[in-house]
């Protein structure tokens, strides 16, 4: 006949630790039930009386049997912690790919705007130089043109003055005062010391 006892009572009956009780009922071994949070486990009264005839016996094997009993629940701990980290870092891989395609896939549509705006660009580029490259082709020609008719020498700019009964004197007054003014026409090259007059009809200095 079975009857209900604490895991405590039924170490105490069948000569074994506390931990081979629980490893026995983990394992099916024996029979129990959970009331009001604590566990009670079946014993036979058969057991009782095996154990008392058998007490000695037991009582030369339970060292061993709790050795074997620690051992064995420090193995299933270990076991559980390996198998939960094996999930963890499978789980860890599979985010870990997932994030390198949405990175890859995120790059490759950057480089492709990338791409279309430099074309774009290219576009505007070519179509306007399409449009001004011929205006400053003529300007450049132009100015090229103009240059060496812009600038009369000193040697002149005294001759025209002279002809208008102006003293050499009052010619070099007219271009220290010119440049001291800032006068546009009067350019001194403080550096090369060079003087360039540029090409007018002077007819305020007259």
């Amino acid at each position: 006949m079975e009857r209900l006892v604490t895991t405590s009572q039924a170490a105490e009956i069948l000569g074994l630790s506390l931990q081979g009780i629980h490893y026995r009922i983990k394992k099916n071994q024996l029979k129990s039930i959970k009331k009001d949070g604590k566990i009670f486990v079946y014993i036979d009264d058969d057991a009782k009386v095996d154990n008392t005839q058998t007490k000695v016996k037991v009582e030369s094997t339970s060292s061993k049997q709790t050795k074997f009993d620690s051992n064995q629940a420090i193995l299933d701990v270990k076991n559980e912690q390996i198998d939960l980290l094996k999930r963890s870092m499978k789980w860890m891989k599979k985010q870990y790919i997932s994030e390198i395609f949405r990175l890859e896939r995120n790059q490759k549509r950057i480089i492709e705007v990338f791409n279309s705006e430099i074309k774009l660009l290219q576009s505007a580029f070519n179509e306007m130089r399409s449009i001004y490259k011929p205006q400053l082709e003529s300007n450049l020609k132009n100015k090229s043109e103009k240059t060496d008719n812009d600038f009369i020498t000193v040697k002149d700019f005294f001759v025209l003055m002279k002809r208008y009964n102006k003293t050499e004197q009052e010619i070099k007054m007219m271009i220290f005062n010119g440049i001291k003014a800032n006068d546009k026409r009067f350019i001194y090259n403080k550096v090369e010391k060079k003087l360039l007059i540029l090409n007018s009809d002077f007819i305020d200095l007259i």
